[in-house]
């Protein structure tokens, strides 16, 4: 009976070692399969478009899925898997001195008949190659940037998309800019036409990136609202890179009027809240100061100019504008930058550019009441 009586009892120790057993055998296996994971290395990645792109995927480019390996091309015939080594052994490479030959193979890739995502994944590997094997970009030819070029014309936005990353990758390298600002136009018509924030984004970068010619002007004249289109929208990036394109316009005597004359929405002041981010608020400001200097020069004051009521002007600059109200309150936002920026607004506002030959400041050039 005493035999049966502890039965139970060494049932439930049982019980319990073997849950206990079960247990750390669970976290082992457990720490076993994360340790492996960890020393895992990813297979030998080859020379492919495909594998070059997913090394190091950049912001502000789509995803692309990893599924679908894409075969590089060689040579004249039709698509054949070649395989070699990777970026990193072509960094490698150019680090002793030699010449890996990995752009000259996408970029004769390219030359071949490809289907889009093909393009786009070429495209892409050759803009990481440019940025990464510095002498094999600079050993480059125009012809290299002019069949860049021309996927701008093809009829998938992400081959477009890729293509303009590819144009502002070699727009670094000095020799090539005035190859690719004879795309300027080009680049300023799929930004205008076609409404793809990281179109907006890609095309807005590489405008960004080098001083545009004058020939260009009279299609910003034309784009100025569709510029203005993308300053108001809802995507921050794009948002960015249009006022950051708007401001450096702003400096340029024919375009000023243009820029101040655009219809803009009626709650166009949002912009300068302080609850948008720091980054879009300090290059609104900054838009702002060049807008208030351009329009105090003597260049500008000389003519009688005519603005629309819904003109970004009279957003501004206007009668009823209540700019002054969003400036006033920037001055005690959180970012010392936007401080410091709101301020100069501010006294550009208050003193006109050629305030050194004047005894002071008239109060018809200010926004802001005597009090204020």
């Amino acid at each position: 009976m005493s035999c049966i009586r502890q039965c139970p009892g060494q049932m439930d120790i049982r019980r319990g070692v073997v849950s206990l057993a079960t247990g750390a055998g669970a976290i082992y296996l457990l720490y076993k399969a994360i340790k492996a994971g960890i020393k895992c290395q990813p297979p030998f990645c080859s020379a492919s478009p495909i594998c070059i792109a997913r090394e190091c995927p950049r912001p502000g480019e789509r995803a692309w899925p990893q599924e679908v390996p894409i075969p590089q091309v060689s040579g004249v015939g039709g698509p054949e898997p070649v395989w070699g080594g990777c970026l990193g052994l072509a960094i490698e490479r150019e680090r002793h001195g030699r010449d890996s030959g990995e752009l000259r193979r996408l970029l004769n890739s390219l030359e071949c008949k490809q289907d889009a995502y093909t393009k786009s994944m070429i495209l892409h590997s050759i803009t990481r190659c440019v940025y990464l094997l510095e002498s094999e970009a600079s050993a480059c030819t125009n012809d290299d940037v002019t069949l860049v070029g021309s996927m701008l014309d093809d009829t998938d936005n992400s081959v477009k998309i890729q293509a303009l990353n590819t144009l502002k990758a070699f727009s670094g390298i000095r020799k090539f800019r005035l190859k690719i600002q004879e795309h300027a136009i080009k680049v300023l018509e799929l930004i205008s036409t076609i409404w793809d924030s990281e179109l907006h984004i890609a095309g807005l970068r590489l405008l960004n990136n080098f001083p545009l010619p004058d020939f260009v002007h009279p299609q910003l004249r034309r784009v100025m609202p569709a510029l203005m289109e993308i300053l108001q929208s809802d995507y921050i990036l794009a948002q960015v890179q249009a006022i950051r394109l708007l401001s450096n316009l702003a400096q340029k005597n024919d375009l000023l009027y243009d820029i101040l004359n655009c219809h803009v929405h009626s709650n166009f002041l949002n912009l300068f809240q302080s609850t948008q981010p720091g980054s879009l608020l300090f290059e609104v400001l900054v838009f702002a100061e060049r807008l208030s200097e351009g329009r105090s020069s003597p260049h500008y004051r000389a003519v009688k100019w005519h603005y629309n009521e819904q003109s970004l002007h009279e957003a501004l600059f206007g009668d009823d504008s209540r700019l002054a109200d969003r400036l006033l309150a920037l001055v005690i936002h959180p970012e010392e930058d936007v401080q410091i920026q709101a301020c100069k607004v501010i006294v550009s506002l208050q003193c006109p550019q050629d305030v050194g030959i004047r005894p002071s400041c008239p109060p018809s050039h200010s926004c802001f009441n005597n009090g204020e």
